[in-house]
């Protein structure tokens, strides 16, 4: 028979410090984490943020619950997205994931969000048919340098033995590239870039309507998911270490000084996101910035759901991209999440929103 356990954030803390997390044959979660989910701003003191499955003493699974809220007019309106989702091979086939997911949706009351999802998820998601899919985000992925070394063998494991000629095109290709590149200046414009979101900067995004504040982008910034190290603890089947994980607060002023953008970058193994971005000009300036950034950081990809940004950089000709290709992210409800939101509500999704700000 299967037991269920729920954890809010004080036996969150109390499970993690007392390191029984690291007793069974796989973790479902890491110290570093929990510490994140135990200082998450929205998340309030009784929600559950992590379900255990056990069968007898035996670790069979886990789910984890990420708290947030929804500003209606002058309201918070709270809710969870699902962040992971985890049975072990030994225990498949007893339907652990429809209990653990009956659970999460009795202790949040349905209010349930869900996105990048794996096409495994998204069947089950279907399949219990309590899920919508409500607008999705369309976006650009922006590319600077080849990758065939990883792509093709990934995509077709026969051409593995050959790859050794793929990476020789990646650095005969790159390295022309990077000759080309070598020239690229640095904005002669202002602009800063800092650890974190200081006082102006939570003064001009707060002109925005938003479901994120300063102070959760300094939790995101100061409670990692991700950390920096080679390699990545095995028994933790999600996001844990990252040879390259940095987060960037960018702020990019006009002529007059006056500061006209602010965004939250997130730099992983080259590949950066645009996590967050407020802006009220022409995006001209940031697009400029951004090529800059590209060249200096050695960034591979570009991966951006911002519109308005997308058709700014396809307008630049001296942006460095070699190819881009379109992007969908998809987002699923919950139907008693829709049923309890304004009818045709608008979730104001950024970039980051969900836990991609944190991955």
């Amino acid at each position: 028979m299967i037991q269920l356990k729920t954890l809010n954030k004080k036996q969150l803390a109390e499970f993690v410090s007392s390191g029984d997390f690291e007793k069974y044959d796989f973790l479902p979660i890491t110290a570093h984490r929990a510490k994140s989910h135990i200082n998450n701003p929205k998340a309030k003191d009784e929600q559950t943020l992590l379900i255990l499955a056990f069968e007898n003493e035996d670790l069979a699974g886990y789910i984890g619950c990420f708290p947030d809220e929804f500003k209606i007019e002058n309201n918070r309106f709270s809710y969870a997205w699902l962040s992971t989702l985890f049975i072990s091979e030994k225990f498949r086939g007893k339907r652990i994931a429809q209990q653990l997911l009956n659970k999460v949706f009795e202790e949040y009351n349905g209010n349930i969000a869900i996105t990048e999802f794996t096409k495994e998820a998204e069947s089950l998601y279907n399949k219990i048919g309590v899920f919508n899919y409500i607008e999705p985000k369309f976006g650009k992925r922006f590319y600077f340098k080849t990758d065939l070394a990883t792509i093709i063998p990934t995509k077709k494991p026969k051409l593995k033995t050959i790859q050794p000629l793929f990476s020789i095109a990646d650095g005969a290709f790159n390295g022309f590239v990077s000759l080309k590149n070598i020239g690229a200046k640095k904005p002669d414009f202002k602009f800063e870039i800092i650890e974190k979101p200081d006082e102006e900067s939570t003064k001009f995004i707060n002109q925005f309507e938003s479901n994120r504040n300063t102070e959760d982008f300094k939790w995101m910034i100061e409670n990692p998911w991700v950390l920096e190290d080679e390699k990545p603890d095995e028994r933790y089947l999600f996001s844990s270490f990252s040879r390259i994980f940095k987060y960037f607060w960018v702020k990019i002023y006009d002529e007059n000084n006056e500061l006209i953008c602010c965004s939250l970058l997130l730099l992983r193994n080259g590949h950066l996101k645009i996590s967050y971005l407020f802006s009220n000009n022409k995006l001209d300036r940031f697009v400029d910035f951004l090529g800059w950034f590209v060249t200096k950081n050695k960034v591979k990809i570009l991966t951006s759901y911002q519109t308005q940004l997308n058709e700014t950089i396809k307008k630049k000709s001296n942006f460095p991209k070699i190819y881009e290709r379109d992007l969908e992210r998809r987002y699923m409800f919950h139907q008693n999440l829709i049923k309890n939101l304004p009818e045709k509500f608008n979730p104001n999704f950024q970039d980051g929103d969900g836990d991609c700000v944190m991955t």
